[in-house]
């Protein structure tokens, strides 16, 4: 078959929307493409020209505009036959050829692993997204004929592509409200993943739609006739379900397959708003609707402006599902922002708010970009976005915030602006105060409360769901642990200098530079960075500022001599470079030292801890420290209470402990015979007297018969 009546008949398509100036733009990128690709050949055997037609083709059933099927044409021009951008721009003009770079397969760089490479695409993607989201529809059509064409594919290649299509591909294709192009790609990635399993599901589905087939009919009868017994519009369609929807429902919700396809679904297009609300009802008084299933997402369009009623009846002995929804919420619903081309002309209120959320959504994209370190965090926070499970919830002000299922107060606070999320401290839900870690439901009303100078929490990592709040936190995190390393390295290296006699302040500019270049980093704020992250020594630092940095290399010997041990002072809230530790729970007043871990700062450990190194070079790289004299935070001790067994001995420690102005953390206890057991107790204290006092309290209970502290 010659390529011309292919052309031709997509020409033929074209008509129904296009002008035929435009038309002859397309076919002349057609031409182009095919001189460009001579001789090129598809895995199948085909033309390789075959691909750009069957993609422009896609991208036409969905009424695209004429550069978006231009640039479909050509979008394998600039890496596969070395043309480069610019002759495409002297032929197309500027608009096709960005659309084209865009869209081009992004040049193979060598990367460390298979998920960065992904990882780096996905991120220029998102750019090429940014400036123009017509690039991504090119790529999502690319993307579904390759996957209708994955055949003749080596096993490897069809598995790895068929997941990336499943973990980004299709999501995207969701989050623009392309429902068509979704089903298609997760039901086409599902046969290639487990093409048993497909096969199964497909065959079982097809013997029991057979078997169902006068049960649809009678429902499809009834509904038809309410309508026109109330005068109503609407045209009624049944509902496929689709292999990888069966598939997941069967594995996540632990559905049987018979659960599943005992619902039956029909869809009703109507022409007005107004008629969806009518036709509900009418729905309603032939079917009873089941409690709780009821949604109006025409009020409450979902974050990709999908629009529709939704509800669920029981008739007939079987749950019937319906969906209600006008002809352009339904052209919306299968195409998404693509509709937004077909109705460019005549822009409608929907097409308008959809195109906003999509700008909202790339916007959102672009900021988790600029955060993130590297391309695999940043698909790491987008693809938890990708799967928008949405719940609705209100600012106090009545605005709608949709945000994924599970999220909670603080993914809320960072919906509404980072500096918000950053400061916030507390939260009302319904007027109540509620907490920041409890999972939100529809339809609450959510406050936050902030505090100017308050700082995120690193346990918020452990429960927010969406990723700008998990790139917010993990940003303001590292520029905070930055801040403080430099605080804690100018502490101990200002410490290491007045050893050597030395003032930081009187340390010349060339010499920084010469140590910096010697240690190989970028600056000297990176050096002593390093000294507090742990990862260099401030003794060593020191001596090479005040002797050179050439030859000033520490011998083991002078390693071991102490330098003048003048003690750095702690207040317990330094933040996340100094941490107590665990093992001797380490409290004001008790002796302390400090060893610096590499990456994370200085672990402060009790002077008598065995976990400290017990040889000279050991100890000569530890810190000596003192506390700072008005210290009120409270630290952990953890007391071992040994007592004798009776009735409401345990609340008399608690009540003890508590007259002593502490507070048990935790309390565990352990038999030890009929007789005696022991109790172990974690007791938040402010200092080695307050301890005295807790300790005293416990003692003076009766039945104790001996109590200490315990470390490990």
């Amino acid at each position: 078959m010659s390529a011309e009546p292919t052309v031709e008949g997509l020409a033929q398509e074209l008509s129904t929307y296009l002008d035929t100036n435009r038309i002859n733009q397309v076919r002349r990128a057609y031409y182009y493409a095919e001189q460009a690709h001579e001789g090129q050949m598809r895995k199948s055997g085909d033309r390789y020209i075959t691909h750009p037609l069957a993609v422009a083709r896609i991208l036409a059933e969905l009424k695209l505009d004429h550069q978006s099927l231009m640039a479909a044409m050509l979008h394998d021009v600039i890496e596969d036959t070395g043309i480069p951008k610019d002759a495409l721009a002297e032929q197309f003009g500027e608009d096709v050829a960005e659309l084209v770079d865009g869209v081009s397969k992004l040049t193979q760089i060598e990367f460390r692993s298979r998920a960065e490479a992904q990882a780096e695409n996905f991120q220029k993607m998102t750019l090429a997204m940014a400036r123009d989201i017509r690039v991504i529809l090119v790529k999502l059509a690319d993307r579904l004929h390759n996957m209708r064409t994955l055949g003749p594919m080596p096993y490897e290649k069809r598995q790895r592509i068929a997941t990336e299509t499943l973990d980004i591909y299709a999501p995207i294709a969701n989050r623009l409200g392309m429902h068509s192009v979704c089903t298609e790609l997760e039901d086409l990635g599902f046969s290639s993943l487990y093409p048993m399993r497909a096969k199964y599901i497909s065959k079982a589905v097809n013997k029991l739609r057979g078997s169902h087939r006068e049960i649809i009919e009678e429902i499809r009868g009834k509904l038809q006739e309410k309508l026109e017994e109330r005068g109503l519009p609407g045209r009624i369609l049944g509902r496929e379900k689709h292999l990888n929807s069966i598939y997941n429902k069967m594995k996540f919700k632990h559905k049987s397959f018979h659960e599943i396809m005992d619902v039956y679904a029909f869809r009703i297009i109507t022409d007005t708003e107004d008629d969806c609300y009518r036709i509900l009802g009418a729905v309603h008084s032939l079917y009873k609707p089941l409690p709780g299933r009821f949604k109006d997402y025409i009020a409450m369009p979902k974050a990709n402006g999908y629009q529709s009623l939704h509800t669920t009846l029981f008739g007939m002995h079987v749950n019937i599902e319906i969906q209600i929804r006008t002809e352009e919420m339904e052209h919306i619903a299968n195409n998404g922002i693509a509709a937004h081309w077909m109705y460019k002309n005549e822009p409608s209120n929907v097409t308008s708010v959809n195109q906003a959320r999509v700008d909202r959504w790339v916007k959102g994209l672009m900021e988790m970009r600029e955060r993130a370190d590297d391309s695999l965090e940043f698909i790491e926070h987008v693809k938890v976005d990708l799967f928008p499970d949405e719940i609705y919830v209100f600012t106090p002000k009545g605005r709608i915030m949709e945000l994924p299922s599970g999220a909670t107060p603080v993914d809320f606070a960072y919906a509404i602006h980072t500096d918000i999320g950053n400061a916030a401290v507390a939260c009302r839900i319904n007027r109540n105060l509620g907490s920041l870690s409890q999972p939100l439901q529809s339809g609450q009303t959510v406050e936050i409360i902030t505090a100017p100078g308050a700082r995120p929490n690193p346990a918020w990592l452990s429960f927010v769901v969406t990723g700008k709040a998990r790139s917010s936190i993990r940003h303001v995190l590292k520029t905070q642990k930055r801040a403080e390393s430099l605080e804690l390295g100018r502490t101990l290296l200002k410490k290491s200098l007045k050893g050597f006699g030395a003032k930081l302040s009187e340390i010349s500019e060339g010499q920084k530079q010469a140590v910096v270049n010697h240690n190989q980093v970028n600056s000297f704020d990176d050096l002593i960075s390093d000294i507090g992250l742990g990862n260099r020594m401030a003794y060593l630092v020191a001596r090479q500022l005040v002797n050179g940095a050439e030859g000033a290399e520490i011998t083991a010997a002078e390693a071991e001599r102490p330098t003048e041990r003048s003690p750095v002072t702690i207040r317990g809230t330094e933040g996340l470079l100094v941490k107590f530790a665990s093992c001797c729970k380490p409290i004001p007043g008790d002796p302390v030292v400090g060893v610096m871990d590499s990456g994370n700062g200085m672990v402060i450990h009790s002077d008598t801890c065995s976990r400290l190194p017990e040889d000279d070079e050991g100890r000569a790289r530890l810190t000596h420290l003192k506390w700072a004299k008005d210290i009120t935070d409270e630290f952990s001790v953890e007391l071992r209470v040994e007592l004798e067994r009776q009735r409401g001995v345990i609340a008399e420690l608690a009540n003890a402990v508590a007259m002593a102005d502490g507070n048990i953390e935790r309390i565990s206890v352990e038999d030890q015979n009929a007789k005696f057991g022991i109790v172990s107790l974690v007791v938040h204290v402010n200092g080695r007297k307050h301890l005295a006092r807790v300790m005293r309290r416990i003692r003076n209970i009766r039945a104790v018969t001996h109590i200490n502290r315990v470390r490990y």
